[in-house]
């Protein structure tokens, strides 16, 4: 998928672990792992707003558009 999801960069840069991000949001850390690993189909709006809040971000921190990066494309 052309979309990459850069949640770990962020994380790392904080130094926050995704179990304690997960809970400062209200998800699951397996929820906000598929979204960090980008195994994710989707991501609600409300949720990107979260993380953004928690990470002090903007979503082009954590989402970046590579059009090469399609395998199947």
């Amino acid at each position: 998928m052309p979309i990459i999801v850069t949640l770990d960069v962020e994380l790392a840069r904080r130094k926050m672990k995704l179990g304690d991000l997960a809970e400062r949001v209200d998800l699951t850390p397996a929820n906000l792992s598929i979204l960090k690993t980008g195994k994710a189909k989707a991501v609600r709006f409300s949720t990107l707003e979260a993380l953004c809040r928690e990470l002090d971000c903007q979503p082009g921190d954590l989402l970046r558009y590579e059009p090469n990066s399609d395998p199947a494309g």
